[in-house]
């Protein structure tokens, strides 16, 4: 047996994948942060966010992708969870565009001109330092146009529809009725969650189809099976991701459901309706088998088009659907969750990874400047019980804290192995430097409340003038964290980054200040060494901290200037 045409037929499949892959990234790479800015400004209502969802996805031929940016806008509250699931409802009209791809360019005889052709130009543009990422852009076109004629002209000489077992079987799967279309539609959506892409089980329908080895029901059942596959595998990775992260992904799966139900209740009419519009009569023979392909892409289209136009009314009934699904945390949960806008096992492509964690940083810093107000309350804390309880607290966000910096580091890690552009390879660096500090000003917050807790523990107290100055030292402390905490998540860069210096020497200087009057005080016996000690150790930890945050803000800023904003 010849075992060269399915190593072909594989082989095409997995260049038409790459080439997908390469062009979304090369897209994003080209136009990802003005992408992101159209999905921030453009979903003002269920229209435009549908409008939008439809360009974004057509653009960068990655529905996951949107989706993606999407859930990011929503964790960030930039978007509604009902916006979010009007963009979509338009990324599933979106993404038809791809099997539209696939027909225009694998029935065209002269597509192998037109490849090779835009091979060598994607070549010229790759080794041209500014237009690169259009160069990648082409290239993914190309190999993705080629895997198609490829795999379709070896469709054609394996004769498929020559090979009696190959009919059999199918003939054999397609022989029970209504249930027939259950089964195609099983093994679409299971083959989809297989091999993770519904472009590459659209293809191969296609080729079946083509072939004459699969009628046409049977191959929209299996197009059907793939818009739910690729839900199934959204969902399975949100497992692990927040709260909103899951109400979308199960927004995805229900819209996709419930099309797949209310077409299949009339799904031979539906279906004739649609060879009605390609001008194909599927119970008649034909002469041309490329228009079966038409078909399917039209199909794929107007099944998600007559989808939308239904659920577009009721955008506020699959929110509180999906809510009721999916109940947020109990409020005593939110502390034990480290990430809430990534997770390890997001699958997105690595341009618009780099926004979620940029969000993530800015809860980690959010939650380390809460750590330090903690600190501030411990100082204050009279009973045992209670400044027991809130030590245990700041103890356990010193834990989250390393955590975070871990597991967003093994993000950022995981990101960077994608293909990234210089400015992004730049930004990786500044936020893996950013978390570094952060962790360490979680640090110095526990080592606050570590030499606090020794004062508690022992039968002195400060003086007035120990607590009026560690309160001033403080209130500094807490002024640099708000403005390290304004200027990393300024998106719009208005923030100055002289504040942050110029409270660093206000700290320096007063640092300084104290440390003289404390040998004063020890001599004169104000105080013994030992409440000395312990109040330098207050003021020195803050000094520190203060140094950790001008590093943050130094790592944040340096960025910016290099990228020329």
């Amino acid at each position: 047996m010849d075992y060269m045409p399915f190593l072909i037929l594989a082989g095409s499949v997995a260049l038409l994948m790459y080439g997908m892959k390469v062009m979304s990234e090369g897209l994003q790479k080209l136009a990802g942060s003005k992408l992101r800015k159209i999905l921030g400004t453009m979903t003002t209502n269920r229209v435009t966010g549908i409008l939008t969802g439809a360009f974004i996805t057509a653009s960068i031929q990655s529905s996951t992708g949107t989706t993606v940016m999407t859930v990011s806008f929503v964790s960030a509250g930039l978007l509604t969870l009902a916006q979010a699931i009007s963009v979509i409802m338009g990324a599933n009209i979106g993404t038809t565009a791809t099997a539209w791809i696939m027909v225009l360019g694998g029935s065209s005889s002269y597509m192998t001109y037109v490849i090779y052709g835009m091979i060598v130009m994607a070549m010229v543009l790759i080794y041209n330092a500014k237009n690169r990422n259009l160069g990648e852009f082409f290239m993914g076109l190309s190999l993705m146009l080629l895997g198609l004629t490829t795999l379709s002209a070896n469709a054609k000489s394996m004769n498929l529809e020559q090979n009696l077992a190959i009919q059999q079987f199918f003939a054999s799967l397609s022989s029970y009725g209504y249930a027939s279309y259950f089964l195609f539609l099983f093994v679409g959506g299971l083959l989809t969650c297989a091999v993770q892409s519904s472009a590459a089980i659209m293809a191969i329908t296609m080729t079946l189809c083509s072939s004459g080895v699969l009628d046409i029901y049977m191959g929209i059942a299996l197009v059907m099976g793939e818009n739910i596959g690729t839900t199934i595998t959204s969902n399975i990775v949100a497992l692990s991701a927040s709260t909103q992260a899951r109400r979308a992904a199960m927004a995805h799966l229900i819209f996709n459901l419930f099309g797949v139900c209310w077409v299949l209740s009339i799904f031979p009419h539906f279906v004739e309706m649609v060879c009605g519009f390609a001008g194909y009569d599927p119970h008649a023979p034909i002469a041309d088998k490329n228009i079966l392909n038409a078909v399917l892409a039209a199909f794929h289209t107007s099944f998600n088009v007559c989808n939308v136009l239904i659920l577009v009314w009721f955008v506020k009934l699959l929110e509180k659907t999906v809510t009721l699904i999916i109940p947020a945390k109990k409020e005593g949960e939110q502390d034990d969750f480290r990430l809430r806008f990534i997770s390890n096992s997001v699958i997105s492509t690595a341009e618009l990874s780099i926004l979620e964690a940029r969000k993530e940083i800015n809860l980690f810093a959010a939650r380390i400047h809460r750590m330090f107000l903690m600190v501030e309350d411990l100082l204050h804390m009279g009973g045992m019980s209670e400044f027991n309880k809130l030590f245990t607290r700041i103890e356990k966000y010193e834990n989250i804290s390393d955590n975070m910096e871990l597991e967003i580091a093994n993000y950022l890690n995981q990101v960077s192995e994608g293909r990234l552009s210089s400015e992004s390879k730049l930004t990786i660096r500044g936020m893996l430097r950013e978390i570094s500090e952060l962790e360490s000003i979680g640090d110095s917050c526990y080592n606050l409340a570590r030499t606090i807790s020794r004062k508690h523990k022992g039968t002195k107290d400060f003086t007035e003038d120990q607590y009026r100055h560690i309160h001033q030292m403080f209130q500094l402390t807490d002024k640099a964290l708000t403005q390290m905490v304004k200027l990393i998540s300024d998106e719009d860069h208005v923030e100055d980054v002289n504040k942050s210096f110029n409270i660093e020497m206000e700290i320096n200087n007063f640092r300084s200040e104290l440390k003289e009057q404390n040998y004063v005080d020890v001599n004169n016996k104000a105080y013994d060494y030992t409440m000395g000690a312990n109040y330098m150790d207050i003021v020195c930890e803050c000094e520190r901290l203060g140094d950790y945050v001008v590093n943050v803000c130094e790592a944040h800023s340096n960025v910016r200037e290099k990228k020329g904003v």
